[in-house]
């Protein structure tokens, strides 16, 4: 039987890493911290880091990258990011609402991954 405990680490395969480090830090507000990988960023999230890759695959070769995962971003104040994020030109797929966990939106990545931010 196999003994796998469950996620402790993500990665999301992007076109261009810097341009996804800047999002990710200058606009979603995470930090960065150090990578032993030079093709990548690894974000100092909670309770598992989030790894920014250069691509391995052909990114463009599919219509929509992720399709059917969604990525769960917790959050103190989603109506605030949701404001961030809009007036960076982010598309908001999902406007801040009440949802099972508090208050929720769900945008879309430079690269489209689809992601919700959640007050949990």
């Amino acid at each position: 039987m196999t003994n796998a405990i469950g996620p402790n680490f993500l990665t999301l395969q992007v076109r261009d890493v810097e341009r996804a480090r800047r999002f990710y830090t200058e606009v979603i507000g995470f930090r960065e911290t150090e990578s032993k990988v030079p093709t990548a960023a690894v974000l100092e999230t909670e309770p598992i880091k989030i790894a920014l890759r250069q691509a391995t695959v052909d990114l463009d070769s599919v219509t929509e990258l992720g399709w059917g995962v969604v990525l769960w971003i917790k959050a103190k104040d989603p109506d605030g990011l949701a404001k961030t994020v809009a007036d960076h030109g982010v598309t908001i797929t999902k406007p801040p609402c009440d949802g099972f966990c508090g208050r929720e939106f769900q945008f879309k990545d430079p690269d489209g991954y689809e992601l919700t931010v959640y007050e949990g």
